[in-house]
């Protein structure tokens, strides 16, 4: 019998709790939303709970362990690994489980399985998931947001814009899937994020996702910090487009494409 993946430090109690995952690889462009997980999950202070063993789902050769000294003398391999982080949300009736990590390499089926096992052992009421994508939009227009829902009215609620992509897809494609056949409330919120940037953390996507999720869940969080990092993000990639003549040029034909759409 193969043992339990899932590894727990404590066991907290937790009512109505919405379970908030992202991942970072492929589906998070400019780190946009495993920055915005980090960043709630800093704001509520929480606190890790549990991990699934990364010896089934990662590929060491692929996302290599890490080797910090310890008091300058000891060394300690850190290992891949999916977390999640207890938050309470006093006052609000529901409390918040945060999922962080790499996206698998191996076994997406078992991994979404856990998911799924973990989302019922702890009474999740829903599955969001966050993400980001390149594509060709205006740095300076606000980062549109797209996104799927296994509720039709909470596309409506979110006021977002339906995904048409079709194409090959991540673990949250996966587990959305997953969730739908599964009857498991999923939704997930997309950021859209210039592809003719260099592919750095991008803070104001990481904003736009924060600011919708913590509207329609109620949270109550000073947005302050990211707010600055995202104006300052901003300041630097004007001076980048007025530096370079080329990518000048490209951001006026993509102005012009939009006005004329």
């Amino acid at each position: 019998m193969s043992t339990d993946p899932v590894q727990y430090e404590n066991r907290p109690s937790m009512k109505r709790p919405v379970l908030i995952l992202a991942f970072s690889g492929w589906g998070d462009a400019g780190s946009s939303a495993s920055t915005a997980l980090r960043y709630l999950t800093e704001q509520l202070f929480a606190s890790k709970f549990a991990s699934i063993d990364p010896e089934e789902f990662y590929d060491f050769s692929v996302q290599r362990p890490h080797v910090r000294l310890i008091n300058g003398t000891q060394r300690e391999i850190q290992w891949p690994s999916y977390e999640f982080f207890y938050g309470s949300g006093i006052g609000m009736g529901r409390d918040f489980i945060f999922g962080t990590g790499s996206e698998p390499h191996l076994r997406w089926k078992a991994f979404y399985e856990v998911i799924l096992r973990l989302a019922r052992e702890w009474n999740v009421e829903m599955i969001i998931t966050l993400g980001a994508y390149l594509d060709e939009v205006l740095y300076t227009r606000p980062v549109p947001l797209t996104g799927f829902s296994t509720e039709k009215k909470l596309m409506q609620d979110l006021d977002l814009i339906p995904s048409r992509y079709q194409g090959p897809t991540g673990i949250i494609g996966v587990l959305g899937d997953a969730c739908r056949r599964n009857g498991v409330p999923h939704t997930s919120l997309w950021a859209s994020i210039p592809h003719y940037l260099a592919p750095t953390p991008n803070p104001r996507g990481a904003l736009a996702l924060v600011l919708r999720l913590s509207q329609w869940l109620g949270l109550r969080i000073d947005t302050g910090p990211l707010e600055r990092a995202a104006a300052e993000f901003q300041s630097k990639v004007n001076e980048l487009i007025s530096s370079d003549p080329n990518l000048s040029a490209f951001i006026r034909e993509l102005k012009k494409r939009e006005f004329e759409q």
